[in-house]
């Protein structure tokens, strides 16, 4: 035991020594307490690090710091916050937004029956829907955008580091800090978001939020020069399969099936797919 605690001190020294660099005064963010080495390796959610964000920031504050390691990570959930740390964002997931706006328009009866009724006015009998179309469609883009809000292809956005020294909300992040923005939290912080966990496409028909990276309290696809080249045609694949599918089908439940018992978990990765697939009966329209 005797020999185990020698072996030990000179590292348990070297790491309070580290943390007692600048006059013992710490400048960084707020986060929990790791262990020598390792930081907090051993708290990490590797399968839903957006959900582990949220419940730190909900203790720490929008801001808040932890180590990988020798990495020091510093996490942002907040709007104001992200606008300072320019990140990027995911890469062309159409498919998998596809999938959860059917699934939210499919628990949301009249949120589907209105879209709906939007797409087969403006295209009648024509049988398709082109690009041209989705252009005088505002209820199905601020359909998309709700989904956006709720479920942003990279929930984390990807990662940057810091190249100088930074005041970030009195805090001081140190050249070289792994910064983290938070897309999901935002998405549904409620000093933004009015009753943020429900589905409300008619919260965008009067606003001028938008997800090409100018509006930083909607960020599914990052921001500043270094946004998501793809955006353009990830959105505009995502218009055109989505809107196809409520103009050519009315989609119903299986039998036995409620919208109650449509979950919306997420399958672990770094795209934000629905864990659980998606089975709805389509019968056509025209």
């Amino acid at each position: 035991m005797l020999l185990l605690l020698f072996v030990a001190l000179p590292f348990i020294l070297i790491f309070l020594l580290s943390k007692c660099k600048n006059g013992g005064k710490n400048t960084l963010p707020p986060g929990p307490i790791g262990l020598p080495f390792i930081g907090n390796l051993h708290q990490y959610d590797t399968l839903n690090p957006h959900l582990y964000f949220l419940k730190l920031s909900k203790k720490y504050g929008k801001i808040f710091s932890f180590k990988l390691a020798s990495a020091q990570v510093v996490v942002v959930s907040s709007a104001k916050l992200a606008k300072e740390n320019v990140l990027v964002a995911g890469s062309d997931t159409s498919a998998a937004a596809t999938v959860w706006a059917m699934t939210a328009l499919i628990k949301n009866p009249k949120a589907i029956k209105k879209v709906q009724t939007e797409i087969r006015k403006s295209v009648g009998k024509r049988g398709i829907v082109n690009e041209e179309d989705v252009q005088n469609m505002p209820y199905l883009k601020a359909v998309i955008k709700e989904i956006f809000r709720l479920y942003p292809p990279s929930p984390i956005l990807v990662p940057r580091e810091s190249m100088e020294k930074t005041i970030l909300e009195g805090y001081e992040i140190q050249p070289g800090t792994i910064v983290h923005v938070n897309a999901w939290a935002i998405g549904r912080d409620p000093e933004i978001w009015e009753n943020p966990e429900e589905f409300i496409p008619e919260r965008f028909l009067n606003s001028d939020i938008d997800y090409k990276g100018q509006d930083f309290e909607l960020l599914p696809f990052g921001a500043g020069r270094r946004g998501c080249p793809g955006i353009a045609l990830g959105v505009a694949s995502m218009e055109l399969a989505l809107s196809n599918l409520l103009y050519a089908f009315d989609w119903e439940l299986p039998y036995g099936v409620k919208k109650e018992d449509i979950d919306t978990n997420v399958r672990p990765g770094i795209t934000m797919h629905k864990k659980n697939e998606l089975c709805l009966i389509p019968k056509n329209y025209l």
